[in-house]
Formats: structure tokens, sequence, C-alpha cells
């Protein structure tokens, strides 16, 4: 997985009703610029459904995901589109489902009717241009009637559902406990495991108002030295972090990160040295990436944490120092 981008949050969720967006031609016009070649694509089924009706979604809405694959394989980017908000569940707000995604069979066949859909949809999109990453970060086991026996079987039914229509599309299998948990159980599954970048959580959620877990610690981290479940975050610590991932790699499957940034309420300078750390890690595994998001509070623009010095480049305002960072961890 060579692929170095951002997500984008065109489809990201119809809270307050926000329809979803076109895409930024201007933004992705930036990455090709600046050799990047990957975006993901995060979305909520909700934007096609009414009232929990699974299998009759509104197609004429995937039109708008036809046009975030066309503007990107203009410009030589790879999509991947994801399910942020499945059938029975989400990271976030999980009391909004009606069904279970591990214990109602119906959400299950509903998840595998999405992704045979879109596996027919895209059939003759080549597997460079599209893949499919099934699950947005997975609960921990235990949580919601998540096993890693049933949630191993649910993958499995759902990549062969898709390879039985394309047997080349690549698929991305988040991992556990919020994507951080890597799954060797399913590394005989010729799938792409993607992983996270957020640990120390309390140093890149710091001050988040939909993960309150950071409020247990009385000031903002420094990094090095940011003490968290039981740690003291530096390099190494992300090394040995990271070992269970380099087991799967080891066992010959690809890793990617789906997702990694900082929450724009820690000092830039701060941010950068964690982020420094964790991508020279990414480029010694051989590992891509894809930062959470382009612009916005996790951002390479206007993210708007502290200190930061921006450089206006092809209309946005860039952390240039995190620009830099980025393509000098690229393979």
């Amino acid at each position: 997985m060579p692929y170095y981008g951002f997500n984008f949050l065109w489809m990201f969720s119809t809270w307050r009703g926000r329809p979803a967006q076109p895409p930024d031609e201007r933004a992705l016009d930036f990455l090709a610029a600046f050799g990047f070649n990957f975006v993901r694509i995060p979305t909520d089924y909700r934007f096609w459904t009414r009232d929990f009706d699974y299998f009759h979604p509104n197609e004429s809405v995937w039109q708008k995901i036809d046009s975030y694959l066309a503007a990107c394989r203009a410009r030589g980017i790879h999509m991947s589109l994801n399910l942020h908000r499945a059938p029975g569940y989400c990271i976030n707000r999980n009391d909004l489902e009606k069904h279970n995604l591990w214990t109602d069979e119906l959400a299950q066949d509903a998840f595998v009717f999405l992704w045979e859909s879109f596996a027919r949809r895209y059939q003759d999109v080549p597997a460079a241009d599209l893949s499919f990453d099934l699950l947005n970060e997975p609960p921990n086991p235990g949580q919601y009637g998540l096993t890693r026996e049933n949630h191993a079987a649910l993958m499995r039914r759902t990549v062969a559902a898709i390879r039985a229509i394309n047997p080349r599309r690549p698929i991305q299998i988040d991992g556990l406990g919020g994507g951080h948990l890597a799954m060797p159980e399913l590394a005989d599954l010729d799938v792409i495991h993607s992983g996270r970048g957020y640990q120390p959580m309390n140093l890149s959620h710091w001050g988040a108002h939909w993960w309150r877990g950071w409020q247990v610690c009385s000031q903002p981290p420094t990094y090095p030295g940011a003490e968290w479940d039981g740690k003291i975050w530096n390099r190494e610590t992300l090394r040995v972090f990271y070992q269970p991932w380099r087991e799967v790699q080891a066992a010959g499957r690809p890793i990617h990160i789906g997702e990694f940034g900082c929450f724009n309420k820690i000092e830039n300078d701060t941010a950068l040295a964690w982020l420094g750390d964790l991508l020279s890690l990414y480029r010694e595994f051989g590992w891509g990436y894809s930062l959470w998001n382009f612009s916005g509070p996790f951002g390479i623009a206007n993210h708007g944490r502290p200190n930061t010095t921006y450089e206006k480049i092809h209309g946005f305002n860039v952390d240039r120092r995190l620009l830099d960072l980025l393509i000098e961890n690229r393979i």
C-alpha cells in the first residue's frame, strides 16, 4: 500500500441534515501537485437510506460517490470507499442505530448487501483506482456483542461476497478497538489491514468534545514524555505499540494507516514532534498513510493549532512544516 493522502468528509454524516458535498477539485489538485495519491472517503449509509430500510437505497445519492471517484481518477489518485456508519454500527453515536451489526442477522445481511451493490456498481473500475474499506473502527471485543470470532466471520463473508463479483477489488479491514488492535486471525485473508495513528489518545484528542477520555489528565501532554495507558510515550513506545501490526505484515499482509492526526487544542510544536516520530516509523515499516483530514481541526490546512505559521499554497492556508513532514516520509 504505497498510498499517501487524506480523508475527505464529503459524505461523512447526515448530522443536522448536512447534504453530501461535491468533490473538492481544488483540494484534489493540491494533492496531485504534491504527489499524494490516496483519498479515503468515509460515508454514512443514512444518506441513501430512510427509516432503516437498508435494502432499498436511493441510488441517485451514489452518483455523488461516482463524482468523487471520477475526480480522483482524473488526477491519478486512488480512492478508498469506506462505511464510517454502517447498518448497526458507528463509533460515534452508536445509540442512533436500530439494529446491531454483530448480533442481528438483518444488519449483517444489509452490510453484505451494500458491499455487493458497490462491487457491482464499480465492477469495471480498475483495482489501481478503487478499494473498499469495509467498516470504520470496529469496537473493542466485548462491546456491542462483538467477539473476535463473529467479527472475523462477518469480514470473511463480506470479502467473499465482493470477490465473487470482482476477484481483483482491493479490500481493507480496520483493526478492532477503534482501529488500534491488529487482527492476526485474519492474516490469511487476502486484504489490506488498516491501522490508526492516534496513540497516545490524550495527545491526539486533547480537548475533543466527542471523546472525553482526555479529561482524566490535569494538563495538556508534552511529547516525548506523554503519560497515557500506563506508559510514557516516545518513539520506542510507538514502535512497541505497532509490533502486532508488524507481525501481521510479516505474515504477508499489507498495512496501511487509514487515519491519523492531532486535534487542534495541542501546541503545534508538540503535535509535530509526535507526528514526526509516527511518520518516520511508517516510512521505516513501509506503510502508507491517510491524514484525518485535509482542511479542518486535524488537517494540514486551517487546523488552528496554537503557534502555527501558515503558508499560502494553491489558495490554502497550509502548515508548511506538516506538509514537509508528510512529503519527507513517503517511500
